[in-house]
C-alpha cells in the first residue's frame, strides 16, 4: 500500500495537484496490514495526519474487511467510494459488509500471475484508484508507475506497467466515481472517540508487570510465523528480561521462570535478541506445529 500511495501521490502531483502521502505503520509484527494516506488538492492543503473522512478506501487484501480491528472500513460513509480486489462481486461486498456506498472490484485475476509475496499489487491499487478519481490520465499512470520503480529491473518494471494499467482500464466504467470531498472545519472539530480504561491496581512495581497487551480473547500467535523457544536447561532465570522487554507481555512468570504464551506471542522475537545467555531459540512455527501434533499423537 506505501507503494500505492507513492504512484498515486506522484500521478497526481504531476496533474498540477498538491499533494501528501504518507504511509501508517502498525504493530511491530510480521504480516501486519498497513495503511497509506493520499490527499490531493488543487489548493493549499493544511490538514495533516490520518485521513478520518476518505473519498476512496482501496483495500488490497479482502480477508480485512471483515476484520474491525483491521479498520479498513473507518470513516466510511455514504459518498465514500470502496474499491477493493477480490474474486467476489461487488453486489457481494455491499451486503456482506452492509454498505450504503459504491463498492468497486477489481477482479483478482487482472493481477494474475500473483506470486507470493505479491510484488504488484501496489500497481494494481493505485492504476484503479487513478480511474475512479477521474483526473490522472492514462500516460500520466504510466509515467508514476515508471519514476516509482525506477531503480527496479528493467522486466519488473514492464510487469507492473502491464498489471497497473489493465487494472485503470478494467475501471472506465467507473471513471470519475470518487468526488472530491469538503474541507473538515476547525470551527466545531469532532471530540475523539477516547475509550475510558478504569484504573487497575499493579501487581508489581512497573515495568515488571506480566499482563498480555492484547485481548485475551484475539488469538494473536496465529500471526506468528516463527516461534520463541526457551532452553530451560541455558536459562538462568533472569525473568524481568525477556518478561519486561516482550512488547505485548507475551511472557508470563511463574515460580521464578518465564513461560511464552503462544496463544498471543505474535513471533516479533524481541525476547531472542534481549536474552543475555541466549537461552531463546527460534524454530519456524510450521515445524514447531508439527512437533506439537507429533507429541499429541503419541500422548493419545
Amino acid at each position: 500500500m506505501k507503494t500505492a500511495s507513492r504512484i498515486l501521490g506522484r500521478a497526481f502531483f504531476a496533474e498540477g495537484f498538491e499533494v501528501q502521502d504518507a504511509p501508517r505503520y502498525g504493530a511491530e509484527r510480521r504480516g501486519a496490514p498497513i495503511f497509506a494516506y493520499v490527499r490531493a488538492a488543487r489548493e493549499a492543503i493544511n490538514e495533516r495526519g490520518i485521513i478520518t473522512t476518505p473519498d476512496l478506501v482501496v483495500v488490497a487484501d479482502d480477508t480485512l474487511p471483515a476484520i474491525p480491528a483491521a479498520g479498513t472500513l473507518a470513516g466510511v460513509d455514504d459518498r465514500t467510494v470502496l474499491l477493493i480486489i477480490s474474486r467476489e462481486p461487488a453486489d457481494t461486498w455491499r451486503s456482506r459488509l452492509n454498505l450504503s456506498c459504491s463498492v468497486v472490484v477489481i477482479r483478482e485475476d487482472v493481477e494474475s500471475p500473483v506470486s507470493e509475496e505479491m510484488p504488484f499489487k501496489g500497481a494494481v491499487c493505485a492504476g484503479g484508484a487513478a480511474h475512479l478519481v477521474g483526473v490522472i490520465p492514462r500516460p500520466t499512470l504510466a509515467q508514476a508507475i515508471e519514476r516509482e520503480l525506477d531503480s527496479m529491473p528493467a522486466a519488473m518494471i514492464e510487469a507492473n506497467l502491464e498489471h497497473g494499467l489493465a487494472a485503470f482500464d478494467q475501471l472506465a466504467d467507473h471513471a470519475g466515481a470518487v468526488q472530491q470531498g469538503v474541507g473538515v472545519s476547525a470551527d466545531n472539530p469532532r471530540p475523539p472517540q477516547w475509550v475510558d480504561l478504569p484504573l487497575q491496581p499493579a501487581g508489581a512495581a512497573a515495568p515488571v508487570i506480566q499482563a498480555a497487551a492484547t485481548s485475551v480473547e484475539v488469538h494473536t500467535g496465529l500471526w506468528r510465523s516463527v516461534r520463541p523457544v526457551i532452553d530451560d536447561e541455558r536459562c538462568v532465570g533472569c525473568w524481568w528480561v525477556c518478561s519486561t522487554f516482550c512488547p505485548d507481555g507475551a511472557i508470563e512468570v511463574r515460580d521464578g521462570r518465564p513461560h511464552i504464551d503462544y496463544e498471543h506471542c505474535k513471533g516479533c522475537m524481541v525476547c531472542v535478541a534481549k536474552c543475555p545467555p541466549h537461552a531463546i531459540d527460534t524454530i519456524p512455527e510450521h515445524a514447531a506445529q508439527q512437533a506439537d501434533r507429533e507429541d499429541h499423537h503419541r500422548d493419545a
